[in-house]
């Protein structure tokens, strides 16, 4: 019967219904009750994380690669606050995600205990959706609401916020699960319109979101060869499938100047699932919009349309061929001797297995890497969406659980690899098929580069030492071991493809730390 099911059953039972039947947690003793329901109901897979930061980006992963959400199950205000910054990094992806939030037994909350908090006000700017159940026989339709929301297009974080003492108590039914709305149509007009700007001006396509998937891809070429029209992706997408058989466009540069320099003389600028673009930061004496001034963007369809229907529309409307030649694109040989920035690409490219996923925040060492796989077998690549440093490892787990098959790259910095690196514990405890490629310069690289940017030009050896990772260095290769992986350094060219292809041939996680 309904009214036996206690609240945590009817949650648990919901979100395995409506598909969520993974669950990323850090738990507490709010969410006691969850995690035993797990006996009960077999078909949710909990995984364990070591950090809250890791639940929430193991969960971007697994909904980026999977196109369903997982569940983060947090402990309270701190522990949801433990997990913001990839919760950013998710909300920016537009990832399906639901987060599951254990707040105290309704009886103690207005005690002001020692982890009492507002937990909704903590995840309203992460959260498209937020609610706190208020009794125990709605929670199974609370959760049923969040899933709902989770996957309205163009998707995102939905935060349900469950008092302890309604996981407790009988009572609960199961929520049924809500039908899910597609992605919209674009208006024939709207088709026409850019089409027009397309064939009178100075225009490009600037492609985001679920335009960077093969069909939508394939239209923005046969859009490119019939019109001549530039494009460019967003800088850091949530998934970008790439590889031999699929067009290689350039990414929106980080750097102002380069953006500048992609964007100048344009007079319209076509957004297809993007944002108008903006630089990361505003810097004195430089622009905070790339785009020359007089370019008019144009949105050809947004973040909740069906991007690739729009761009086949707009490619016969602007009579393209039906299938445009696409130039001829190699994977790089094999490199030899020294190891440098050049070099760790070109071994990614000439390596890199057939399927793979690339979780890519390998920032300031990465900017060879597209060119250096456009040839390779094909691929999808996930970046780091919101800018938050430590996405990389945890975004790795996910994308591992969401398709045991496919082999996952991390390509990782040195310096946000510390902030959680916990994951690989994770993924030594459940065997994944992750090989990460940590590449240490012993410092915060990028952050050389904004010290100058932003006018802060003293640099002097005070300053300069709060980017540097070293006086203690450290060891990587040891700390990957310690949590569980096979590891190993490579200081030469030839070190990191013998790693790789090892890492490749072999079961469970590997790192490889890349001395630049």
């Amino acid at each position: 019967m309904a009214d036996e099911l206690t609240g945590a059953d009817a949650l648990m039972r919901t979100l395995v219904d409506a598909g969520v039947d993974v669950c990323f947690m850090n738990p507490g003793t709010s969410e006691m009750h969850f995690v035993a329901a797990l006996d009960r109901v077999p078909a949710m897979r909990g995984v364990l994380t070591l950090f809250e930061g890791v639940a929430t980006g193991a969960a971007d992963g697994f909904g980026r690669i999977a196109g369903r959400p997982a569940a983060a199950l947090l402990h309270l205000g701190p522990g949801l606050a433990n997990g913001l910054a990839n919760l950013h990094n998710a909300r920016r992806a537009r990832t399906p995600l639901v987060t599951v939030v254990g707040e105290h037994a309704t009886f103690h909350r207005d005690l002001d205990a020692p982890l009492h908090s507002d937990i909704a006000a903590l995840a309203g700017p992460v959260s498209g959706w937020v609610r706190t159940s208020a009794g125990v026989a709605g929670l199974g339709a609370d959760a049923s609401a969040a899933v709902e929301a989770a996957l309205t297009p163009p998707g995102g974080v939905a935060t349900l916020i469950v008092p302890a003492d309604l996981s407790w108590s009988p009572g609960g039914s199961v929520g049924s699960p809500a039908p899910v709305t597609p992605f919209a149509t674009v208006d024939a007009a709207v088709v026409a319109s850019a089409a027009k700007a397309l064939r009178t001006s100075r225009a490009a396509l600037l492609l985001g979101g679920r335009a960077l998937r093969g069909p939508a891809l394939r239209a923005a070429a046969r859009v490119a060869a019939a019109t001549g029209a530039r494009v460019l992706c967003e800088t850091f997408p949530a998934r970008l499938e790439r590889g031999a058989g699929l067009p290689a466009f350039e990414r929106l540069a980080y750097l102002p100047e380069l953006a500048m320099k992609q964007l100048a003389d344009l007079e319209t600028l076509v957004l297809v699932g993007a944002a108008e673009p903006v630089t990361f930061f505003g810097y004195p004496d430089t622009p905070s919009r790339p785009a020359p001034a007089g370019c008019v963007p144009y949105v050809l369809a947004g973040s909740g349309d069906d991007a690739a229907l729009a761009l086949s529309a707009l490619a016969d409307e602007v009579g393209a061929p039906a299938d445009p030649d696409l130039p001829p694109v190699e994977r790089p040989s094999a490199p030899t001797g020294s190891l440098d920035a050049a070099s760790f690409a070109a071994a990614i490219g000439a390596t890199l297995p057939e399927n793979a996923i690339i979780v890519d925040e390998a920032n300031t060492s990465g900017l060879a890497i597209p060119a250096a796989t456009a040839g390779a077998p094909r691929h999808d690549l996930l970046a780091l969406t919101g800018g938050s440093i430590g996405q990389g490892p945890p975004v790795a787990v996910g994308a591992a659980i969401a398709d045991a098959a496919r082999p996952v790259v991390n390509l990782q910095a040195d310096g946000s690899a510390l902030y959680t690196m916990q994951a690989w514990w994770t993924q030594a405890r459940e065997g994944l098929d992750v090989t990460t490629v940590l590449l240490n310069n012993r410092s915060y690289a990028i952050l050389h580069y904004e010290l100058a940017k932003v006018g802060a030009t003293a640099g002097g050896e005070r300053a300069k030492a709060m980017l540097d990772l070293t006086d203690p260095t450290p060891d990587y290769v040891h700390l990957a071991r310690g949590l569980g992986l096979t590891a190993g350094r490579a200081r030469t060219a030839d070190d990191l493809v013998n790693l790789l292809r090892r890492a490749f041939q072999e079961p469970g996680p590997h790192l490889i730390e890349a001395v630049l």
